[in-house]
């Protein structure tokens, strides 16, 4: 079973910025995509931003400038750097990891617990 373990959320004024971090809990054979979705109180869960093998990434419109997602292969770890924090930025943040987790396997989806994030004003 594969677990991902999410930290740096927290609260922060208005401008501020926050780097998240979400690692894989075991060895894995192979990754293809890698981001992170958020889900505001009442609202669905969006894409935040994504990465995939190549290093090709993907923001939503609202990121766009402000957040950048990077990604560490070798240490099967995915980051996320947020400036200039908006309070419409709060929200509880997922990692997820498409991955195999051996030769064999088939291509799964692995998400984290969350991380909240809170901006103030």
């Amino acid at each position: 079973q594969v677990q991902l373990v999410e930290s740096g959320g927290g609260f922060v004024q208005a401008g501020g910025s926050l780097r998240l971090s979400c690692a894989a809990s075991r060895s894995l054979f192979s990754i293809a995509a890698m981001g992170w979705y958020r889900q505001a109180p009442g609202k669905q869960r969006d894409l935040v931003a994504t990465i995939d093998s190549s290093g090709h990434t993907n923001y939503a419109d609202s990121v766009k400038g402000r957040f950048t997602v990077t990604r560490d292969n070798a240490k099967n770890t995915v980051y996320l750097q947020m400036n200039s924090l908006k309070p419409e930025d709060t929200a509880l943040y997922f990692c997820y990891i498409n991955a195999k987790t051996t030769y064999g396997s088939y291509w799964a989806n692995y998400w984290g617990q969350g991380t909240q994030v809170t901006v103030s004003s």
